[in-house]
């Protein structure tokens, strides 16, 4: 039974075993995609079937509940969308690959552990697991005229460490008030000490650092552009969606303990999430190069996710988990999109979108979608994803935070609508039409239909969100 339970973890770590043993040779990259879309399947129906199940594994530090394999399901369906999204690796060094897809499924790995972590040193060691694996996948990158892709890396990696060593120390304030690290007995002493000890707060905030890290939080939001910029397409796709995904897990299972009444640290969490958002905002709107337009306003969208978590009723918390699905989804739109066009792995600017609509109308209107979605114009996923999580908030009494949140939603059509006109009303031929292949153009569709009928049709994924969240 308990081996059922760990079942997604355990076809991961095979994957994984894979990949790895697949490195000492020279397999085919198609072989090993196959091997990852395959096994991630059989990850995700392990979680799908043990959804309704529950457990404790590893002296309680490993539960398994309805909110994790959720997530789980989330993150093995991310998986396979983000090695389909790469077919042939066009941007990584050919004796690379191997190594590559090792790498993103023990980032994955990491992150799935992350989901059932409820023992703060538990977290912290899921945490690693997953950013370790990025630090050494962010530099593969085919050689370019500048080394951007080290740049990246070394900058991923120095930000990962300070981040890292802020959690920790944030831990060791909340392990020294409570006397505990398992969030089942934090749980019932944390509002008190929120209320009572001074040093609680700036615990719990720092503790929250590495997660902020993750999500690309203001204010440990600074390595996102270069980042983007200096790592391959497929790697970009990968670091800009997922661990996002662990993020929001951590934040509302440890933003929870500290209960819904308006405290210090919501103070301080509200604060951050403005500033997150017009930060984000404020700079995507004089980005040319899209990966960089993108980074920045992953910051504002991290934001806007903060909003839900922080309301902290049932609709909030489901609305961040649907906002979170909705950003993967419309995020891999955009960077597939960018993957299929930029054949020789450079990065793009707007002026490379121009005449996309006449080369390509599916891609075309697969970036439209994606920009549409991340703008928050109906009806895509993007749009009922902000309602949820700004009318959760409004009912909160978080009336300020809302009208802030409009107005950088407002700001940020914008700049999504500028690559929209650049794909689509630039009157340039723009070079030779794309030929796609059948299994590109397939996921061009799912992905456009993904947004839209998730956008129209929320009420099935909230209602699951809701009875993961009622755990909290």
């Amino acid at each position: 039974m308990e081996t059922m339970l760990f079942l997604p973890e355990l076809l991961l770590i095979l994957l994984a075993l894979i990949c790895f043993f697949a490195s000492l040779g020279r397999p085919r990259t198609g072989f090993l995609q196959g091997a990852v879309m395959v096994f991630s399947t059989l990850a995700l129906l392990a979680s799908a079937v043990t959804f309704n199940q529950a457990g404790r594994l590893f002296y309680d530090a490993y539960q398994i509940d309805m909110l994790s394999q959720l997530f789980k399901m989330i993150l093995c369906a991310g998986l396979v969308l983000v090695a389909w999204a790469g077919p042939g690796l066009r941007g990584i060094e050919q004796r690379l690959r191997p190594e590559y897809y090792f790498f993103l499924t023990l980032s994955t790995l990491g992150l799935v552990m992350l989901s059932s972590a409820v023992e703060l040193v538990t977290i912290f060691l899921a945490l690693e697991i997953s950013s370790y694996a990025l630090f050494v996948a962010i530099p593969f990158r085919q050689p370019q005229h500048s080394r951007e892709q080290y740049e990246a890396g070394i900058k991923y990696v120095l930000f990962g460490a300070a981040a890292s060593g802020l959690s920790l120390f944030g831990m060791s304030y909340i392990f020294g008030l409570s006397g505990t690290t398992y969030l089942a007995q934090l749980g019932p002493l944390l509002p008190e000490l929120i209320a009572s000890q001074p040093l609680a707060v700036p615990g719990m905030v720092l503790l929250l650092c590495g997660f902020f890290y993750k999500l690309a939080l203001f204010p440990m939001h600074f390595w996102t552009p270069d980042v983007y910029q200096g790592a391959a397409n497929e790697t970009a796709g990968f670091v800009a969606t997922l661990p996002k995904l662990g993020a929001v897990i951590l934040l509302l299972r440890l933003v929870s303990l500290a209960g819904v009444d308006i405290t210090q640290l919501t103070w301080v969490l509200g604060i951050l999430a403005v500033l997150s958002m017009t930060v984000g905002n404020l700079a995507a709107l004089v980005q040319n190069d899209i990966k960089r337009l993108l980074a920045y306003s992953s910051i504002a969208h991290a934001g806007y996710m903060l909003l839900g978590i922080l309301a902290g009723n049932p609709l909030g918390q489901a609305g961040a988990i649907y906002y979170a699905l909705g950003y993967l989804l419309m995020n891999l739109a955009c960077f597939f999109v960018l993957y299929h066009l930029s054949g020789d792995s450079r990065n793009l600017s707007l002026d490379d979108l121009k005449g996309l609509y006449r080369r390509s109308p599916l891609l075309a209107f697969t970036l439209a979608a994606g920009a549409f979605s991340l703008a928050g114009i109906p009806p895509t996923i993007g749009f009922t994803g902000k309602f949820v999580v700004f009318t959760a908030a409004f009912q909160q009494g978080f009336h300020g935070l809302v009208v802030l949140g409009l107005v950088n939603a407002a700001i940020s059509i914008f700049f999504y609508l500028k690559i929209v006109r650049a794909a689509y009303l630039s009157a340039e031929e723009g070079g030779e039409t794309l030929s796609l292949g059948f299994g590109t153009r397939l996921l061009g569709y799912v992905l456009i239909l993904a947004i839209v009928l998730l956008g129209v049709l929320p009420q099935g994924f909230l209602a699951l969100a809701k009875a993961a969240v009622a755990i909290l």
